[in-house]
């Protein structure tokens, strides 16, 4: 009886969970061992021992590690559009909720620093295109941000440039920041330096 268990353990999820509950939960154990470990605890067999299923079955039903590692980060891409669309008020002006975004962006950084990370320091294979599901989860991120900027910024190409020239310095910003290196170069804290990039960048 054990070996029947131990054999079907190998071939994939073992009828506990559907497809999308099982990528949950990878996705959601990876995000712990890399809050725990950072990167170096994030490889396939620690991550299959840890939901306790043998790697062919996130393989099979999830990928390799790319594919892992972009879900764990369209996982987190839509966290941070719930931050983002919480942190924006209709009452208050275009600016004002720029502004807000800026504080709520480096404050959504700075409280889980390794999971973000991994958007910008994991890199996948060279040239390999990201999935549908990926480029949305992305867009549905940035949606927010393009959406406080159209009253500001009408043209949307112009806008579209506008949002990605933030996000670059805003990141920037926020991985100074957290690899505590920001203190080398001043004292301001990143809110204080965020809100005077966004106010500067709107004129």
């Amino acid at each position: 009886m054990a070996g029947k268990r131990e054999t079907r353990r190998g071939t994939g999820p073992r009828g506990e969970h559907d497809r999308e509950a099982f990528l949950t939960l990878v996705t959601e154990t990876a995000e712990g061992l890399l809050r725990a470990e950072g990167l170096r605890g994030l490889g396939m067999r620690r991550l299959a021992g840890a939901i306790g299923y043998a790697p062919n079955s996130i393989y099979n039903a999830v990928g390799d590690l790319d594919q892992v590692v972009l879900r764990v980060n369209a996982r987190t891409f839509g966290r941070l559009r719930d931050t983002l669309v919480a942190a924006t008020r209709p009452e208050v002006s275009a600016r004002d909720n720029a502004l807000a975004l800026a504080d709520a962006y480096l404050a959504f950084v700075a409280e889980d620093p390794a999971v973000w990370s991994l958007v910008s320091e994991y890199t996948t294979v060279p040239g390999a295109a990201f999935p549908d599901w990926y480029a949305e989860a992305l867009s549905e991120a940035i949606r927010p941000v393009d959406a406080v900027l159209a009253p500001l910024i009408p043209e949307a190409e112009e806008r579209r440039q506008a949002v990605a020239a933030l996000w670059a310095a805003l990141h920037g910003l926020a991985a100074l920041s957290t690899s505590r290196k920001l203190a080398m170069l001043t004292a301001e804290s990143p809110r204080a330096l965020g809100r005077m990039l966004v106010g500067r960048f709107l004129g």
